[in-house]
């Protein structure tokens, strides 16, 4: 895929743990970490919004484009 989650790479700058984040941002343990290690396919706004503004930092900084060569 080309999108790469970066969201542990956020939480570790931020010395934010997973069940606090997710308390914080309102969604499961179970989601928050599928998300943490790229098992989701898809991000709901909402949520991106709740974890940007809880961990002060811009969707570009959670999410990352990497071409995929298609040869």
């Amino acid at each position: 895929m080309a999108i790469i989650l970066r969201l542990d790479r956020v939480m570790a700058d931020r010395k934010m743990s997973l069940n606090e984040l997710s308390e914080q941002v309102g969604i499961s343990n179970v989601n928050l970490s599928n998300l943490k290690t790229g098992k989701v396919r898809a991000v709901r706004f909402s949520t991106l919004d709740a974890i940007c503004r809880v961990l002060n930092c811009q969707p570009g900084d959670i999410l990352e484009y990497q071409r995929e060569d298609l040869d």
